[in-house]
C-alpha cells in the first residue's frame, strides 16, 4: 500500500507518479523525497541511494531520477525510543 507522506491517504498503486504530480487528497507533492523508498532521516544524505544527488526540500517535488515511491504506510521517522546519534556516540566512545 503507498500512501502520502503528508496526509496518510491511499495512492492506487496502479498510478504512475510523475514530478508534477499532487495528492488528491491533501495537493501535496507526491514525487518528493518524503515518499520514496529511499528517503532515510538516519543517512548523511537523507536518502540510501549513495549516488542521488543532495535535494535540500524533500517535501517538494524534484527531479531525482532514483525516486521510487515507498510501499510503506505514513512518514518515515526514528523511532521514538532508538539512540540518537550522540548517545551511540558516547556509548561507543564513552563521556
Amino acid at each position: 500500500m503507498r500512501t502520502c507522506f503528508q496526509c496518510g491517504q491511499e495512492i492506487p498503486a496502479e498510478q504512475t507518479i510523475l514530478r508534477e504530480d499532487e495528492c488528491p487528497h491533501c495537493s501535496s507533492d507526491l514525487h518528493a523525497c518524503r515518499n520514496c523508498r529511499f528517503y532515510d532521516p538516519a543517512s548523511s544524505n537523507q536518502c540510501s541511494e549513495p549516488q542521488a544527488d543532495w535535494i535540500t526540500a524533500k517535501e517538494r517535488a524534484n527531479f531525482c531520477e532514483y525516486f521510487d515511491f515507498s510501499g510503506g504506510s505514513g512518514p518515515r521517522e526514528r523511532a521514538p525510543d532508538s539512540p540518537s546519534a550522540r548517545d551511540r556516540f558516547k556509548k561507543l566512545f564513552g563521556d
